[in-house]
């Protein structure tokens, strides 16, 4: 170049562009911690609940996890998808309240202390109750703490200061004096009945404290034979039974048949050597299982024949011996004929179309002997709390169902070895099948009779409280379909039918780390007497205030018996009951305590929200629904929510054994709370969700692109000030379409948020942030923002990028709590500034313009056409950028045409310039099958580039600022 050749002056020191110190990389796991310092410091918590005045209540109660250990997956969506619900109706002008809380009675944290004192060698027995329960105490304490600060970090708000503990005075005192209600109302019942029991934990459990797994199990048939009377044609044939559980065995009472049965008798004709059976045995067995029953035992086809019908008529009346009944050495245990009768509950589907009963341990045939009026006949105590056969008990004293760890004991493979020893068994094998075992100690559970305390669900409670159902079961039912919305519906019918079909309720646990059962039994009385429970009010209230000034231990002090009912009734006269309640009777009471009794509770103790898991539907759920409805008379919730199980990214199940499981505190070192809680937002948490390295990676993505979507705006706005805003009414279209989807955006987030779908807002924002907004709108008006100079134009999109910058910051701003608080103080910092003390922006109805809507709907789908004939020309370069192109564009639709011509087409499509024509458009034009009647003839643009914006167009160089378009000469002017 040679020295006197005019330089064109650089521009872009003129140039708009967008200025911000707002990171491109987030580094979340390094800053987010001092967001939480902030919050905390300047009280965002409790500053709400100062400037609540007019502001509708909105209380989501928390369901207590257990205070027993470092949380899982399970416990961060759980967690994170409350704080969703509490924030964003913080954020929609309620007074959001949230409690958080802890369990901390019970089997999972005992069964802790109990293990570290195995270590030791120490024996639990041998340690005062006091003392006990004092190491459960702190334990719990411990974790509390521990977990309170996991929580906090995952960006969850709420009350951290004053949580609430099922251990605390107050609740262990509100516990006792629910108790009572039943105890007063007549609900409360002792009991013998089989119950789920852990002989490896020593107690009774509850359904919710159950989960199933393969277990490989004995399985024998066994020969009764016929007794009486002594001439029935079917004398001395065998009744065959099949059972997987041969250690109930000892215990049988009966044997029972179906009604509707097809029987047959069948006599063995040739055995081989290894076989139990002997030529000439005859066995009555349903028709449809002989075949499998004889091939047990080893039998071929030939070695049998089916020698009689056997109605069901010539089964009634009939006596059975049990196959040890005069065993040496059994001193007369068995030796009682067994009752043989008709029972609903009989199938012929497997086994051999007769069942063994033991009513001591199994529900059916406890019941049906109950309602026979012969349970005094049929129930045997045989079995300890340990799982031991009682010692006294002939051949099997001593000898354990289960052994110590809960794996198999002694006592299957010696009540089958005695069976074979007196020729009691036709056969014998092994199945695997689905077996319930204790969800704490991993151990196989048993049903055995104890005595326990129920609540009874179906009695008439007298209360006063009938509005919704005289019985626990009528009121639960009536709020399950009256008074609760389920989300996701399908809850609804789950719980409803768990309700329905339960029997009544053990509350009592033969535990030491919970709260008591608070009442007294008068000696000598019976269960079915009237005056064998105490109830006293003036009792009732003694206990409630010893349990709040001292806690639940008072009950184990010497002499509390004494304390309580001395001057009211004689002490000695009754004994105490020291069984303690049922943990989910805890949890279940925790609206008393939290609801009805703080100040941050509500007015009728009514939750708007319970939102937890699908498995408590047989847990919180359900316990919550059965006592309010025995306390309050209705249930403790209006809404509730579940979600369900979080799972792998192959849709497996998480454990430590597959290694795959997701821990949050490693996400959370890795990547931010953030990307964990929008890993929550992205996902259906209604149905099971997935969580691993790939997925968590998408999620960081989505963050990323989002992110720059915020820092566009803060660049862009870095400058903008009150006096460059412009009225909706004087904006370009281009700015008022914005403002129309804003309003439509506004009403999918309230009512998405109000309907608890996260995925759904957060769906319908970032597709808008990314799709209408960076890949269109900023794409389009960063010409204007750029290079303009004080224009209408240039004004509107500042004005626009504000109202959108308040909306995304605040729609966005329960889900991603931490970037959206940062974004929030890079435009307005402030030592007491934060977004979440502000509330969603109100949107204008009038903002909402479908006629603008469905024309610039289709301007977009023109521009759609013209974007991609140019990207074809951009792949063969022939040109490098869109700006050098000026195409011909080609509408058969007249009133797309106007359209078009009523906006600047060309700044829409990023050309320097565009043509528009109704005539027909060339064979050679560009055109897309799906978009009917838009064609596009590549032309490139005419004249010189502009060295200011880079459009190309025949004014440049003409004006008094070189190497300039018109435009870019009046805003240098």
């Amino acid at each position: 170049m040679c020295a006197d050749t005019p330089q064109t002056p650089d521009y872009k020191n003129t140039l708009n562009l967008p200025k911000t110190d707002f990171p491109m990389r987030a580094g979340l796991p390094k800053r987010e911690p001092a967001w939480l310092e902030r919050w905390a410091k300047i009280g965002v918590y409790d500053r709400l609940r100062e400037n609540n005045e007019g502001r509708e209540p909105f209380t989501l109660h928390d369901g207590p996890p257990y205070a027993n250990g470092h949380l899982h997956i399970g416990h961060a969506l759980n967690k994170t998808i409350k704080d969703m619900i509490v924030r964003s109706h913080q954020m929609m002008g309620y007074d959001a309240r949230y409690v958080p809380g802890w369990d901390c009675h019970g089997l999972p944290i005992e069964w802790k202390i109990e293990e570290q004192y195995r270590k030791k060698g120490k024996n639990k027995d041998a340690v005062p109750v006091i003392e006990f329960r004092q190491e459960c105490r702190a334990f719990a304490d411990e974790w509390v703490d521990i977990q309170r600060e996991e929580f906090k970090r995952l960006g969850i708000t709420g009350n951290w200061a004053n949580p609430y503990l099922t251990m605390d005075y107050h609740a262990e005192a509100v516990i006792a004096g629910e108790f009572q209600k039943f105890l007063m109302n007549g609900t409360l019942y002792q009991g013998s009945k089989p119950v789920m029991w852990s002989p490896v934990e020593k107690t009774a459990l509850a359904e919710a404290e159950v989960e199933y797994h393969d277990k490989e199990s004995f399985t024998i048939w066994v020969k009764f034979k016929v007794a009486e009377p002594a001439d029935h044609k079917l004398a001395g044939a065998y009744v065959v039974i099949w059972t997987t559980t041969p250690w109930t065995m000892p215990s049988n009472k009966a044997v029972v048949y179906g009604e509707d049965i097809a029987y047959g008798l069948y006599e063995v004709t040739g055995t081989p050597e290894e076989s139990w059976v002997k030529v000439g045995d005859k066995y009555v067995l349903a028709d449809n299982l002989a075949a499998d029953v004889m091939k047990r035992a080893r039998l071929e086809e030939d070695q049998y024949t089916r020698v009689a019908d056997v109605p069901v008529a010539d089964l009634e009346g009939i006596g059975l011996t049990h196959p040890l009944a005069g065993a040496e050495g059994s001193n007369g245990e068995w030796d009682d004929i067994r009752d043989f009768r008709a029972a609903d509950f009989v199938t012929d589907t497997e086994g051999t179309g007769f069942v063994h009963c033991a009513p001591s341990h199994g529900m059916e045939e406890f019941e049906l002997y109950r309602d026979l009026g012969m349970l005094k006949q049929v129930i045997t105590y045989n079995v300890m709390d340990d799982g031991s056969f009682r010692a006294d008990l002939p051949f099997f004293g001593g000898k354990y169902i289960l052994n110590r760890k809960g794996g198999e004991g002694d006592a299957n493979k010696t009540v089958i070895d005695k069976l074979v020893e007196v020729g009691g068994l036709m056969a014998r094998g092994k199945i695997k099948h689905s077996y319930p075992h204790s969800w704490r100690s991993k151990a196989p559970i048993i049903y055995r009779n104890t005595p326990q305390w129920f609540a009874a669900v179906d009695k008439e409670l007298g209360d006063g409280l009938d509005t919704y159902g005289k019985t626990i079961r009528e009121r639960a039912l009536t709020s399950i379909d009256q008074l609760v919305k389920w989300t996701p519906q399908t809850g609804r019918n789950r719980l409803y039918s768990m309700i329905e079909a339960r029997p009544d309720w053990v509350l009592s646990r033969q535990r030491a780390w919970g709260v008591p059962l608070t009442c007294f039994t008068k000696k000598g009385a019976l269960p079915t007497d009237d005056d064998f429970l105490l109830r006293n009010d003036e009792v009732n209230a003694r206990i409630v205030a010893a349990f709040d000034e001292k806690g639940a231990d008072v009950w184990y002090e010497d002499g509390f018996k004494a304390q309580v009912l001395d001057g009211i009734v004689d002490p000695d006269a009754y004994d105490q009951v020291f069984d303690v309640l049922d943990v989910w009777f805890d949890s279940g009471s925790t609206h008393a305590f939290v609801l009805r009794d703080r100040e941050d509770g509500t007015e009728d103790g009514i939750a708007d929200v319970y939102m937890e898991g699908t498995d408590q539907h047989r847990g919180w759920f359900h316990s919550s629904l059965l006592e309010a409805c025995g306390t309050l008379g209705r249930a403790p919730y209006r809404n509730v929510v579940t979600h369900g199980f979080t799972l792998d990214e192959k849709g497996m199940k998480m454990s430590k054994s597959l290694g795959n499981t997701i821990v949050p505190e490693k996400v959370v070192q890795q990547y931010g709370a953030d990307i964990l809680r929008l890993w929550v937002a992205q996902t259906d948490y209604t149905a099971d969700q997935r969580i691993g390295p790939e997925i968590l990676k998408g999620t960081a993505d989505s963050y990323r692109r989002l992110r720059n979507t915020m820092r566009y705006m803060l660049g862009s706005l870095g400058d903008f000030t009150e006096d460059q805003r412009v009225d909706p009414a004087d904006m370009p279209e281009l700015e008022q379409w914005v403002l129309h989807r804003l309003a439509e955006l506004d009403h999918k987030v309230r009512s998405g948020y109000a309907a608890f779908d996260f995925q759904g807002v957060f769906s319908a924002v970032f597709t808008f942030a990314t799709v209408d907004l960076s890949a269109f709108y900023f794409d389009v008006r960063k010409d204007a923002l750029y290079c303009d100079g004080d224009t209408l134009n240039a004004r509107a999109a500042r004005t626009v990028l504000d109202i959108l910058f308040h909306r995304l910051t605040t729609w966005l701003a329960p889900i991603l709590v931490f970037t959206m608080e940062e974004v929030w103080l890079e435009r307005f910092p402030g030592e007491d500034s934060s977004v979440h003390l502000v509330d969603i922006p109100e949107t204008p109805a009038d903002w909402l313009n479908e006629p603008l809507a469905a024309k610039w709907a289709a301007i977009r789908q023109a521009r759609r056409v013209v974007t991609s004939a140019l990207e074809i020309q951009r792949t063969d370069k022939v040109i490098g950028a869109s700006l050098e192109a000026a195409p011909v564009v080609h509408l058969r639709d007249p009133e797309v045409l106007e359209a078009l011509k009523s906006v600047n087409f060309a700044d829409i499509c990023i050309t320097s310039d565009v043509v528009l024509t109704g005539d027909p458009a060339p064979a050679e034009a560009f055109r897309m099958p799906e978009i009917d009647g838009i064609s596009v003839v590549f032309e490139k643009a005419e004249g010189e580039k502009c060295q200011r914006c880079w459009k190309i167009l025949p004014d440049v160089g003409t004006h008094a600022h070189a190497g300039v378009c018109g435009r870019c000469d009046s805003a240098l002017s």
